[in-house]
């Protein structure tokens, strides 16, 4: 069945009731601070997702904001208080380097931005959080980590679904095996995109099926088996909507092999709903479906067992589980590293489809 996203996004979502109303921080800690965080851009999911969710964060709050869209500024400042001195544009946002009042700066920009302000970010002496994909390349990721470590800043990168428990059962489950050595992994993510005009069709700011969706299926492989993917077996592009997808990839197929001989087939989408994880053992199998969805992750294996925690909001479980990193300087759960390795992968997808040849990764 094809979803639009936003229809999606809706029937997925927890706790994502709006109103014009300045939002109350439901669950504010009073005896310990809390981190300021900026956010870099405000369009969807910094507007829809981000700043609803740090509403609802123990450990971080809304202190500001960063925008190239003077219009958004006022609604923004009524709604969540931001005064004046927390707003800044792109070209003064270096500022931010002076203001007590932001400890993180949240980049949720274009994939083909990421690497600029992250970096710019980082030289402002605040720690960084970085939307997923990481960065078009993974010389631009490395860029990233560098400007970070050189700085002494904790980078880390918006995987909110390594954040998630049934997730994080799957994650348990690539040391202990409970259903003898994994086989077979399908995992597949995507939706029907209607837009004709948006930058995620658009080659250099990072578009393409396979950096917005694609991740998330690739991501998962690797934690489902715990595992580095050994070889691109063979991936390709195809497009019922050739007008429109011109530059990137509407749909993306790819195989991975890892070192255990497990075989992953995997598919990503802007033209079609999909998303399902299956995991095939020696001894039985596993599942989630939906897998990566904003809500409602739930699945089962072949012995019963029911993958079906939930818990209030994935991004606002994930900013908390971030912040508290920074403030009892802790390892981040989901670090730089973590995201060059994804996008080193993507950049073998892409020419094993363009070559139509096995890219080996090791």
């Amino acid at each position: 069945m094809s979803l639009n996203r936003r229809t999606f996004i809706k029937n997925t979502s927890l706790l994502l009731g709006y109103s014009l109303l300045p939002y109350p921080n439901l669950y504010a800690s009073t005896s310990q601070k809390q981190l300021g965080v900026c956010l870099v851009g405000l369009g969807y999911y910094s507007t829809d997702l981000l700043a609803p969710a740090l509403q609802l964060t123990k450990h971080c709050r809304l202190t500001g904001i960063v925008t190239g869209s003077p219009h958004k500024i006022p609604k923004w400042q009524k709604r969540y208080g931001i005064p004046d001195k927390n707003v800044y544009n792109y070209q003064n946002m270096g500022r931010i380097a002076d203001n007590p009042d932001i400890d993180v700066i949240y980049i949720v920009l274009p994939t083909g931005l990421h690497a600029k302000y992250a970096i710019k970010a980082a030289h402002t002496g605040k720690h960084v959080w970085c939307e997923k994909p990481m960065a078009r390349t993974a010389t631009e990721c490395q860029a990233i980590i560098d400007a970070c470590t050189k700085n002494n800043v904790k980078l880390s990168i918006g995987y909110r679904m390594q954040h998630e428990p049934n997730t994080q059962q799957i994650i348990k489950w690539a040391d202990t095996k409970p259903y003898g050595k994994i086989k077979n992994i399908i995992a597949e993510a995507g939706y029907y995109d209607s837009r004709s005009d948006h930058w995620k069709q658009n080659k250099a700011l990072g578009g393409g099926a396979m950096y917005d969706m694609g991740v998330y299926p690739l991501n998962a492989t690797r934690y489902v088996t715990g595992e580095e993917p050994i070889a691109v077996l063979k991936a390709n592009h195809t497009t019922k909507r050739p007008k429109i997808y011109t530059e990137v990839d509407e749909t993306t197929h790819f195989t991975l092999e890892f070192p255990s001989g497990a075989i992953a087939n995997c598919k990503t989408s802007f033209g079609l709903g999909m998303n399902d994880l299956r995991v095939d053992c020696e001894k039985g199998s596993y599942s989630l479906s939906p897998f990566q969805a904003y809500g409602g992750i739930r699945g089962k294996a072949s012995d019963g067992t029911l993958l079906n925690q939930r818990i209030p909001n994935q991004q606002a479980q994930q900013m908390d589980n971030d912040a508290l990193a920074i403030m009892n300087d802790t390892p981040v759960m989901v670090p730089g590293e973590e995201g060059m390795k994804d996008i080193r992968i993507v950049e073998a997808i892409y020419k094993a489809a363009r070559t139509g040849k096995k890219v080996m990764l090791q």
